[in-house]
């Protein structure tokens, strides 16, 4: 495994990281607690040390298999990154969506950051992980309601007394970032990235370079989109958000479907999967400090890690890359 700094702080993370959304099983069809608790095994077996989480995965399931799944790790060994500023059970802030939990009942979900409620959902995380401290404390979506500088001050106060060790933010512009770094050293900032969603090139990752702060690349395989296994006609569980995103309309699936055709021969002859391929040509990106690959499964898991084993030249990368500016998706 590789293992790279978040920003200008010691936090060492490992390249591939653990991403534990479907690990919670909601919006993804519901969860197999054992399997997703192996699956993170699996993987720090072969190095994978840095696990991603979130309260909201499954209001509070994810959380709960990740600490599981830490137990008996000297900790020291593992590092935690979670978030806050997503709640299910307040009312507070700007209301984002409706859902269902994992029992099927009808959940609101709220952004809210403000300063109590962030104290609060530390000491609830530090529950659930079975830990005294986080390792990343990053905000989940931006909440419009509440001041950043009260956010962030709120987070400073976790770092003063040992529960957080560094602060990240996710889904935040350039703007926001700027303007939470007055209050706070942010070291990361938590984006969608992937072959298909790179609209982050033109001013996160140009600022990020800049100022030293590290991105974190979540939904690096779009969703399982870019794993060559999903073809048109492709039919999703109940419950699975997929079902409803641009992405996997079948006339998306067939074009993706046939620039995967296009490097399929690069990853035959690196004796790789084509999910491989395209994680490594990801955290080869500028700017790009990790890739979040999520697995719900030990073999998934094991897979996703030994995506770090490639190796790909200048003149790889760029062949990737020329073939993937052909590809265009349609909204």
């Amino acid at each position: 495994m590789e293992y790279r700094n978040l920003g200008d702080s010691d936090l060492q993370v490992s390249v591939i990281t653990f991403g534990a959304w479907a690990a919670g099983g909601w919006m993804w069809g519901g969860t197999e607690r054992s399997e997703a608790v192996k699956a993170i095994k699996a993987a720090y077996d072969l190095g994978v040390t840095s696990i991603d989480t979130a309260p909201i995965y499954g209001q509070g399931t994810s959380e709960e298999i990740t600490g599981e799944a830490i137990k008996g790790i000297p900790r020291d060994k593992v590092q935690i990154l979670t978030k806050y500023g997503m709640r299910w059970n307040e009312t507070k802030g700007a209301f984002a969506f409706k859902s269902k939990n994992n029992n099927g009942e009808d959940i609101d979900i709220y952004k809210y950051a403000g300063k109590e409620s962030v104290i609060k959902e530390c000491e609830d995380s530090l529950k659930r992980l079975g830990t005294d401290y986080i390792d990343l404390y990053q905000i989940h979506w931006p909440d419009v309601t509440t001041p950043i500088q009260e956010t962030m001050e709120a987070v400073a106060k976790l770092i003063e007394q040992g529960k957080v060790r560094y602060a990240g933010v996710c889904n935040y512009n350039v703007e926001q970032m700027q303007e939470a770094n007055k209050y706070i050293n942010l070291v990361s900032n938590q984006v969608p990235y992937s072959m298909v969603k790179r609209d982050i090139e033109k001013d996160v990752v140009p600022y990020c370079i800049e100022h030293n702060k590290s991105i974190l690349a979540y939904s690096p395989l779009e969703r399982g989109l870019l794993t060559g296994k999903m073809k048109p006609g492709h039919h999703f569980a109940e419950g699975d958000h997929r079902a409803g995103l641009y992405f996997f309309k079948d006339e998306n699936l067939k074009r993706t479907d046939a620039f995967l055709e296009k490097i399929k021969p690069l990853a035959e002859e690196k004796k790789a999967s084509l999910g491989q391929l395209v994680i490594r040509w990801t955290i080869e990106q500028p700017g790009i400090t990790i890739a979040l690959v999520g697995a719900r499964n030990e073999k998934q898991a094991v897979q996703n890690a030994a995506a770090i084993n490639i190796q790909l030249s200048k003149d790889e990368i760029s062949f990737i890359t020329a073939e993937l500016n052909k590809l265009e998706l349609i909204k």
